[in-house]
C-alpha cells in the first residue's frame, strides 16, 4: 500500500506548478528553449547562504497569487544538490507560508540510485508523490519499483514525448501502488492526442494531474487556459466525471514574460468551474 502523507488535503486541491517560473531566474526573454533557463534556475538556488531568501521569493509569489499548495520543482530543491540544512530551511518556509507540497516535480534520474536520491528528498518535505519523468522506469524498471515501494513513495510518470497513452502505460507497467500516470494536457495536445480522451485512457493509473493549455499542435508554448487547443474546461469536467480526487496543478510556462497574471486568471477559472459543480477545492 502506498502511503498518503497528506489526508488533510481536500480533493481537488488546485497546487502551482513550481516550473512556472522557470525563466524568472536567467531573464524573461533570455532563452527560447527550456534548457538554459533550468540550468539558470538550479546555479541559483543551489548556493546555501543564498538560498532561504530565493526560496522564500518563490513562496510568497505563489502565496500572493491565491494558491495553499505547490509542485515542488527540483530546480528550486533539487535530490542532486540539496543538503540536509537546504532541506530544514525549505521546510521552514514552507510552513512558515501555510504552503502544502503536494508533489516533487521534475526528472528523477537515470538510476535507481538516483531515483533514491529523489524518494530521500521527497519525503524529507512530507510527500509522497514524484511527478515527472526518469530514464530509470526504462532502464530497470524492476528496481525503481522496489526503490519506491522501499520509501513509501508514488511515481507519476508525466507524458512529454510519448504519442499516446498506451505508450504511458506500458512504460509503467502493473505496479498501480507505486506507478502511476501524471496526465499533462499541454504535452497531450502538442502530440496531437485528444487531452480528454487521454484523461479517460489513464484513469485507473491516473495519480496526478497538470492542467496546462498550449497555443497549437506540433508545438509547446503554453497559455492562458481557453486561450489554445488543450481543452481545459472539458478535461476538468472529465476529471469530476471519473471521480479522480487527486490534486490538479495550474501550470504554465511561458519564457517571455511573468506568469503569475495568467496562473491568478488560471486558478480562478478553475475555482469557478469547481464551484458551478459543486465542489470546493478548499475542504
Amino acid at each position: 500500500m502506498s502511503h498518503h502523507l497528506h489526508t488533510d488535503l481536500p480533493p481537488l486541491t488546485l497546487s502551482f506548478m513550481g516550473a512556472n517560473y522557470v525563466a524568472k531566474e536567467l531573464g524573461y526573454g533570455a532563452a527560447d528553449e527550456w534548457m538554459p533557463f533550468d540550468v539558470a534556475t538550479n546555479a541559483a538556488f543551489e548556493p546555501l547562504e543564498t538560498y532561504a531568501l530565493r526560496f522564500e521569493q518563490v513562496l510568497e509569489g505563489i502565496v500572493a497569487a491565491g494558491f495553499e499548495a505547490l509542485d515542488l520543482w527540483t530546480a528550486h530543491l533539487n535530490w542532486r544538490w540539496a543538503t540536509p540544512e537546504h532541506v530544514q530551511i525549505a521546510r521552514e518556509l514552507l510552513d512558515r507560508h501555510g504552503l502544502r507540497v503536494v508533489s516533487l516535480a521534475g526528472n528523477f534520474g537515470d538510476t535507481p540510485q538516483e531515483l533514491e536520491s529523489a524518494c530521500v528528498l521527497a519525503r524529507a518535505v512530507d510527500v509522497d508523490l514524484l511527478g515527472g519523468m526518469g530514464a530509470v522506469l526504462r532502464a530497470d524498471r524492476p528496481a525503481a519499483e522496489s526503490v519506491l515501494r522501499e520509501h513509501g513513495v508514488r511515481f507519476a510518470y508525466e507524458n512529454h514525448p510519448e504519442r499516446s497513452p498506451a505508450e504511458v502505460l506500458t512504460l509503467i507497467g502493473d505496479a498501480d501502488d507505486v506507478l502511476g500516470a501524471a496526465v499533462d494536457t499541454g504535452w497531450w495536445a502538442t502530440q496531437g492526442y485528444d487531452p480528454v480522451q487521454a484523461i479517460r485512457d489513464l484513469r485507473e493509473r491516473l495519480f496526478h494531474v497538470h492542467l496546462k493549455d498550449v497555443e497549437e499542435p506540433g508545438a509547446h508554448v503554453t497559455c492562458m487556459f481557453g486561450a489554445g487547443c488543450a481543452e481545459i474546461a472539458a478535461c476538468v469536467d472529465e476529471l469530476l466525471g471519473s471521480g479522480y480526487l487527486g490534486s490538479l496543478s495550474i501550470e504554465h510556462e511561458p519564457f517571455d514574460r511573468d506568469p503569475i497574471p495568467e496562473c491568478i486568471g488560471m486558478r480562478e477559472l478553475i475555482e469557478a468551474q469547481l464551484a458551478a459543480a459543486g465542489v470546493s477545492d478548499r475542504g
